[in-house]
């Protein structure tokens, strides 16, 4: 049977884990803890066993490989007898109070819950830390890709400057259509709900919240600095045409949500602060993001002494999410059997957020301009008005006495950068500002 002891390394008894949730991932999980129990076991040296799944309704229709004697309805009885407890039922209600509950009754707590960690974080490693246990989270970053273990503990002697990522599978997708076969963006929505890599209600991923939640993820462990939810600022994809696609492709570049978590000198004294956003922008083909496409995600890491290190692959589904959640298993059940901790929370630097004055970026701008003399000079005097200069110009005549201007700027501050495009809007000559998108650097 599913929950018999295994064949134990040793002769203690085995280690009990429970499992909150049982959807796509949740049962990959249970079934490859099932399946795999006894390899398991002689990794972690000593044996395992699942010792409940927490459902919503026993009675629902299931996977048949599911054991179905594992169901339960009764949370508290199953994390009270648990060493290891394994949250995979997403929100961030019953999710934290189960979480802090196991936390406190002393089980260890493995979760691919991002919105949980972007919300709670602090108070979920206050918990673990007060009870000497494991606070593991490899799989609510980006799916089976080893970052958050490769920036907490692989980088941990290096200095990260930058991380920026494809970190949302859905608008990855969607992107990516319209890149390549030019479908509009609620044509490409709709494909993306068919294959099932986007919800029926999509909007956590299309606004960009579910990748703002793993980018406060990423800059709270890069940074070594508590970066809530609500402290990054984000920008979806719902807003992208099929004309920014080709815009974007005139320049040589492709269109990717981004989230960005960076090192940047605040104020005049050049004191550092950490600026982390989510929003679509231009990148160059040859930035190593630029290849990424389907339903995969990417991160690149910028630090000091390694360089520039790049952590790719599937960020979704059941058995590659279920991969991240039983790596994280793994490990928090040898410490377990053998003692030791995972890293704990790190927020020394308690570095402050930056201001949009701190953080310097280039704009793409493009503007329906009357396709008449003395437009462009127009245009050039806005844009040096609030300090930004032009590095190129690209200009489309239109028809009926129109044009589209491209216009990319050098470096400059967010805040100049906000001025400039708010006053081109009213620039004699400029019908509209059709869209205004930052450009990465290769």
């Amino acid at each position: 049977m599913p929950d018999a002891p295994t064949s134990a390394p040793d002769a203690r008894p085995d280690l009990r884990v429970a499992i909150l949730g049982c959807g796509t991932v949740g049962t990959q999980v249970v079934r490859l803890l099932t399946e795999q129990a006894r390899d398991l076991g002689a990794r972690i040296g000593r044996g395992l066993r699942v010792t409940g799944v927490l459902v919503r309704d026993v009675e629902a229709p299931r996977d048949p490989s599911l054991p179905r004697e594992l169901l339960t309805t009764d949370a508290a009885a199953l994390v009270a007898d648990a060493d290891l407890v394994v949250e995979l039922l997403g929100g961030t209600t019953t999710a934290r109070d189960l979480v802090l509950a196991s936390l406190r009754a002393g089980a260890s707590v493995v979760t691919a819950n991002k919105a949980l960690l972007a919300t709670a974080g602090p108070e979920l490693y206050a918990a673990a830390d007060a009870a000497g246990v494991d606070l593991l989270f490899e799989a609510a970053v980006a799916g089976a890709v080893p970052v958050v273990r490769g920036v907490r503990e692989s980088l941990a002697g290096d200095r990260v400057e930058r991380v920026l990522g494809i970190v949302n599978g859905t608008t990855n997708y969607i992107l990516d259509e319209m890149t390549t076969r030019g479908l509009d963006f609620d044509v490409a929505l709709a494909q993306a709900q068919e294959l099932g890599y986007a919800e029926a209600d999509p909007t956590a991923d299309v606004e960009g919240h579910d990748a703002a939640a793993k980018a406060a993820i990423l800059a709270s462990l890069a940074f070594h600095t508590r970066v809530a939810l609500g402290d990054v600022a984000c920008e979806g994809i719902t807003a992208v045409t099929a004309d920014d696609i080709a815009a974007a492709r005139e320049a040589g570049g492709v269109v990717k949500l981004l989230a960005v978590a960076e090192r940047v000198s605040s104020g005049d004294q050049g004191a550092e602060a950490v600026s982390v956003r989510v929003n679509p922008v231009i990148l160059p083909a040859a930035h190593p993001l630029a290849g990424v496409g389907g339903a995969y995600n990417a991160v690149v890491v910028e630090t000091e002494a390694a360089g520039r290190l790049m952590f790719y692959g599937q960020g979704a589904g059941g058995a590659p999410t279920a991969s991240a959640v039983l790596g994280d298993v793994v490990a928090a059940l040898r410490h377990r059997a053998h003692g030791g901790r995972a890293p704990a929370e790190s927020a020394h630097a308690a570095l402050p957020l930056a201001t949009p004055a701190d953080v310097v970026a280039r704009l793409q701008v493009r503007l329906r301009v009357d396709d008449r003399p003395g437009v462009l000079a127009h245009v050039a005097q806005a844009v040096a008005e609030h300090g930004v200069s032009i590095e190129s110009v690209h200009q489309r005549v239109a028809g009926d006495g129109e044009a589209v201007l491209a216009v990319v700027t050098h470096e400059a501050d967010e805040a100049a950068l906000h001025r400039t495009v708010e006053a081109l809007r009213t620039t004699e000559g400029v019908r509209e500002t059709v869209s205004a998108y930052r450009v990465e650097r290769a």
